[in-house]
């Protein structure tokens, strides 16, 4: 047990300092979360909105910025979580790669991307709820923190999954941007009158939209919709690992029919402290 936690540990310990390397990913949340956000409030006239929210069948009649606001902060937080996941696989898998065929475990590798991407997310989730508190004031912020933060697992899902899949940065990148867009604003009443459609139902963020809508605008618990997010994580999540496993493979073992020898732990070990200096 002591050595799983040892690998589990040393694993995530790296994986936090490629994160915490990557200085544009920290700009992106101290200062892209609250502009946007901000804008949206601000710039968004505060006309009431008329619609029923799917999750409740309640009739609401929020004010647009608000709405547009809550929407805004889901955009932010999804686009920033899955650029940070799909950077640090992208620009780690070769990495990754050499230590899965050093005989570092591949499970302990994929916990440790988990690990940082659940107190990633969980962080940028709370700064979200904070940064909204300071506008206005939502209804129920916990589940409104608990709608960002499912939200931001599932694109981070997706971000490592493309990381593992695409060969491309510019791709990853484009395709997570197009992704969270549509998503996000097919929606918002204020941008699509249509945002009711039973089509929603079928996208990614659909249970962290209605969870965060009631969040701000009602006192109904959302947790079916907050389970519906975690459900699509958890998929993402699926196939980001058999992606990994797949990138990871040993290519020798491939060719040759025979196994790689695995290098001892020790020697894993090494690799990864002489990468981070």
């Amino acid at each position: 047990m002591r050595r799983h936690v040892r690998l589990w540990a040393i694993a995530t310990r790296f994986t936090m300092i490629g994160h915490l390397r990557n200085r544009f990913a920290m700009v992106l949340v101290a200062g892209y979360i609250p502009l946007w956000t901000v804008l949206a409030y601000l710039s968004v006239p505060s006309a009431r909105v008329e619609f029923r929210l799917r999750a409740t069948g309640q009739l609401l009649r929020p004010a647009g910025n608000q709405l547009t606001e809550i929407t805004g902060s889901l955009n932010a937080v999804t686009l920033i979580i899955g650029f940070m996941m799909f950077a640090s696989a992208f620009s780690g898998g070769h990495f990754d790669r050499r230590l899965a065929m050093a005989g570092y475990p591949r499970g302990h590798l994929v916990l440790a991307k988990i690990t940082v991407l659940v107190l990633a997310s969980g962080a940028v989730a709370v700064y979200a709820t904070v940064v909204s508190h300071y506008l206005w004031a939502p209804r129920q912020p916990f589940l409104l923190a608990a709608a960002l933060l499912c939200a931001a697992l599932t694109y981070g899902a997706v971000g490592v999954a493309l990381g593992s899949l695409l060969r491309r940065e510019v791709e990853g990148m484009f395709t997570i941007v197009m992704i969270s867009v549509i998503d996000v604003c097919l929606q918002n009443p204020v941008t699509n009158a249509g945002a009711d459609s039973s089509i929603v139902r079928f996208l990614p963020s659909y249970g962290a939209v209605q969870a965060s809508t009631a969040a701000g605008f009602s006192d109904t618990a959302m947790p079916r919709y907050l389970a519906l997010q975690l459900l699509w994580f958890t998929a993402v999540a699926l196939i980001g690992f058999l992606a990994f496993q797949r990138r990871t493979r040993n290519t020798l073992s491939l060719k040759t029919g025979h196994p790689h020898r695995p290098l001892p732990e020790q020697a894993a070990r090494d690799r990864v402290k002489k990468t981070e200096v």
